[in-house]
């Protein structure tokens, strides 16, 4: 489709499908554009192609996010918006890019350049894959050609002239088909009583949505929305909103019907100018909010070099209107400080000054970000900070009409307020005068400012403190009881039991706090018959107050032989293998299960947990339930529980992940948090059999069996998980493959959080057995156990998973900066370094002092290409962490950039 072809298309929608409204919901979605390469002068157009795909994609990317926007809280809506606003001035980075690509390459010499340039224009006319809608993303960009192509009197440019014309024509038209559709999408209003059918913009947009999701595209710009807060009852004596007005210019403690018109991001070539002389003929003043880049630089004295946009400034100023400051590079000030916060501030009023010595001392931060360190470095400066309540938009909306009716609808809700527009659109153009006709008409008046206010001439929520929890698992103090035998000298000797025995007591010691001098760790020759019996006597025998007390749990691991002998009476009698027994007097040198209930009976603790990695059968079983007031109940129960490997005639499955045997491999993972099936942060001894019974057995030739031993009352053995604190970064280690492909099985066969789960009693039968009700937690914790899950799924190298349990958290803490470093990592991860960048930079913010965060931060610089910003990160951490870990990793970056 070339030269009318955007006619024709126009022409067929008017002919046919525009008045039923379905040729585009009929049509199947093509697939992302792909630009062929275009001949003659292939470098540049091959580059200027790609840059064209880009803004495209941006420009789908903000109407994704801005679509039904108005069913966001106002956080999400200011989130929307401010992140919108970020992909528009990177986008528009772009099209400035591809603007000075378009304008050298039509003003060479080559002799193929027209033809480099209308192999682009095939891709604008008739791309694979381009709805007429995506063709507004150029409209811009094509003026510019035209203009750029009209100043070579050449046969071969009028040609190509007339063709852009053409287009350009065709896109005005695609514009004004798709109005009503796109006023919809981006006007917020309330919904009235009929609702209109869209069918072609719907088609459109959910074609969209199967490239972009705005949850996405928020969380690659750094953002994730929190769950709506609880309303709070009003404070009338400190009102927010009063105090940000008093700190910052909001508009909305302007006189009824007063309107200050302001512009961002200018002063643009063309555009300023044109605004200006539109409101000249309605007498209307304003203030433009100039990015310091646009009027110069500044020398290594700090003086002012200006340049061609200082020229278009000081046009303003001597037309009246007002020059103010809008940093130097419109990068987001929340997440700057120091010297760079500084000079984005001091070096545009430079500029500005040498523009216009009576500069205003007004100041708007990008995007609305601002922190403390911001606003102090204004008050510094006598700089005063002016915000908006009326957003137009503009940088989103593509219809100027729509940019019109919206900023109308705003001005009829408020009442009074400040108008955010940007003077680098020509659709800010276009919009502009009917904005102005409709306000005049209705008796509004416009303010300017007088160095002071503004005035008609003539005429934080900080976050909610933590929710404390009582010990939840009621215990005064924790033994255990761990022994692990690999050399048997009359036994077939284990590969793995000494290390589970390791790894189980490292865990007790590490995660859940048991004092290393209540562990006794019993291994191969200490762990005779006597040395385990005496170690079960002396905890009966800790009494005095420094001892074994009614409180107290105890927890007992055995690794090792485990045996099974039928009594006379038919019964079958289970035992334990110490070191040192016979197999031919088993009765005699293995320790009887009798024996181990009548130690269990005997110990003065209100919980004890047996785990034995041994397959035996052949023991008493009483069973209790758990209700609703779980915790409170449970304190007054006693609880003797089992749990073990495997039944009878079954043998230990070796072979597990890092030594471990299968079934130490998977109680760990359990303790890990895995077992955690009802999501409190308690681990209880029912859910770790519920989860370590079944998944051992859909991997093994294991059936473990868990049971209460006579003299329980139904108590129920309790595990607390640690809030943990890793913040992740390249040292943390990951699981091995084998261990990830272990793990993959076990969690087949995971129980869910209400299901209940048939495993083995200690008799050999079958059970029923569920995990007790979930404790009530507060959302700081909630949050807590989600970043404590995506730390175990990140390990597994599980990375989406792991990135949706890290956003969770931050839905429900926002300022948690552990789970923001933990997203970002996840990013870098996966070589997403712009975003990983992002998040780091949010948990410095919320963190500023965990040095580990900005070690991670300069390794997202260094590889995204930025050296400068990686070495200022680097040496960050070196202050905070003069004596870390990383301090020789952070010098030889640092050299290396």
């Amino acid at each position: 489709m070339k030269r009318k072809a955007l006619y024709l298309v126009i022409f067929a929608i008017a002919a046919a499908g525009a008045a039923s409204g379905t040729w585009l919901a009929n049509r199947k979605p093509a697939p992302p554009p792909q630009v062929a390469q275009a001949t003659g002068p292939t470098k540049e157009a091959t580059a200027i192609a790609a840059d064209m795909q880009q803004v495209l994609a941006a420009y789908r990317k903000m109407i994704v996010l801005t679509q039904d926007e108005a069913g966001l809280s106002s956080t999400g809506q200011e989130e929307v918006n401010r992140v919108g606003q970020q992909l528009f001035h990177e986008n528009q980075e772009r099209i400035n890019k591809i603007d000075d690509a378009l304008e050298s390459l039509v003003g060479s010499q080559n002799p193929r350049r027209f033809e480099a340039v209308g192999g682009l224009l095939d891709y604008v006319e008739s791309g694979e894959g381009l709805y007429d809608a995506d063709r507004l993303a150029f409209r811009e960009l094509m003026q510019s050609l035209l203009a750029s192509v009209a100043k070579d009197s050449s046969l071969p440019a009028i040609k190509l002239h007339k063709r852009i014309s053409e287009d350009v024509d065709a896109l005005a038209e695609i514009e004004r088909n798709y109005e009503n559709e796109i006023r919809a999408v981006f006007g917020r209003f309330e919904t009235r009583s009929i609702t209109l059918k869209r069918e072609k913009w719907d088609s459109y947009v959910a074609y969209l949505k199967t490239l972009y999701q705005r949850d996405r595209i928020l969380k690659d710009y750094g953002v994730v929305l929190p769950y709506p807060a609880k309303p709070e009852p009003p404070n009338q004596d400190n009102s927010p909103t009063a105090q940000k007005e008093e700190d910052e210019i909001f508009g909305k403690g302007l006189p009824r019907k007063t309107i200050v018109l302001t512009f961002d991001d200018g002063p643009h070539r063309r555009y300023s100018e044109e605004i200006a002389a539109i409101l000249k003929q309605y007498d209307a003043p304003a203030v433009f909010f100039s990015v310091g880049r646009n009027l110069g630089t500044l020398d290594a004295h700090g003086a002012a070099r200006l340049n061609a946009g200082a020229e278009v400034s000081r046009k303003l100023k001597a037309a009246g209107y007002v020059l103010a400051n809008h940093s130097f590079s419109h990068a987001q000030l929340s997440k700057e400080s120091g010297a760079s916060l500084k000079a984005e501030i001091l070096d545009t009023d430079t500029l500005l000054k040498a523009v216009d010595p009576q500069r205003s001392a007004l100041f708007r931060f990008p995007y609305g970000a601002r922190n403390k360190e911001g606003m102090h470095l204004l008050a510094d400066a006598h700089l005063k900070s002016v915000m908006w309540n009326i957003d137009s938009l503009d940088w989103a909306d593509p219809v100027p009409s729509s940019i019109a009716d919206r900023v109308l609808r705003a001005v009829d809700k408020e009442g009074r307020g400040i108008i955010l527009f940007h003077d680098i659109h020509e659709r800010t153009v276009k919009a502009l005068p009917a904005i102005l006709d409709r306000l005049v008409a209705e008796g509004y008046q416009f303010a300017g400012w007088d160095g002071n206010t503004f005035r008609v001439s003539g005429g934080a929520h900080a976050a909610p403190a933590p929710v404390a929890r009582a010990a939840a698992t009621g215990y005064a103090s924790s033994w255990a009881i761990v022994v692990g035998v690999d050399g048997y000298p009359k036994w077939p000797r284990l590969q793995y039991a000494v290390r589970d025995a390791e790894g189980v007591g490292q865990a007790l010691v590490q995660k859940f706090g048991f004092a290393p001098d209540h562990v006794v760790t019993l291994k191969n020759e200490q762990a005779t018959r006597r040395g385990i019996l005496a170690a079960f006597h002396d905890l009966v025998g800790h009494g005095g107050t420094s001892g074994l007390q009614p409180n107290d749990r105890v927890f007992v691991f055995f690794a090792g032989h485990g045996a099974t002998r039928k009594l006379s009476s038919g019964r079958d009698l289970g035992y334990i293998v110490p070191y040192d027994a016979d197999p031919e007097n088993l009765a005699s040198d293995a320790i009887p299960m009798t024996e181990i209930q009548n130690i269990a009976e005997s110990l003065p603790a209100k919980h004890v947990l047996f785990v034995m990695d041994a397959c035996y059968s052949g023991l008493g079983l009483t069973r209790g339930g758990a209700n609703a007031a779980f915790l409170r109940d449970n304190a007054k129960r006693l609880g003797r529980q089992m749990l073990t490997a495997g039944g009878t005639d079954q043998m230990v499955s070796d072979g597990g992940p890092n030594g471990h045997s299968v079934f130490t491999w998977t109680l760990l993972q359990g303790l890990g948090g895995k077992a955690d099936l009802n999501g409190d942060g308690l681990i209880t001894a029912t859910e770790l059999a519920a989860y370590v019974a079944p998944a051992v057995a859909s991997v093994s030739q294991q059936t473990p069996a868990f049971g209460s031993l006579p003299g329980s009352e139904g108590g129920d053995f309790v595990f607390e998980l640690p809030e943990e604190s890793e913040f992740l970064n390249t040292n943390t280690a990951q699981l091995s493959n084998d261990a990830i492909a272990l793990n993959t099985k076990l969690d087949a066969k995971a129980s869910a959080p209400t299901a209940p789960v048939v495993v083995k009693d200690l008799q050999g039968g079958e059970q029923m057995i569920k995990a007790p009700a979930a404790v009530p937690v507060s959302s700081r914790q909630q949050a807590q156990r989600a970043n404590d899950h995506g730390l175990q799924l990140y390990k597994e190298k599980q990375y989406a998973q792991a990135e949706a349990q890290f956003t969770e958290a931050l839905k429900l803490r926002p300022n948690f900066a552990l789970a923001a470093n933990n997203l970002g990592f996840v990013f870098y991860k996966q070589d997403k370094f712009a975003e990983a960048a992002r998040w780091f930079e949010n948990a410095i913010k919320m963190d500023p002092s965990r040095a580990i965060a900005y070690m991670n931060l300069g390794d997202a610089y260094a590889r995204a290409g930025d050296g400068e910003k990686a070495k200022a990160a680097y040496k960050t951490y070196l202050e905070l962490a003069p004596s870390g870990s990383g301090v020789g990793y952070a010098k030889g970056q640092i050299e290396k950039l």
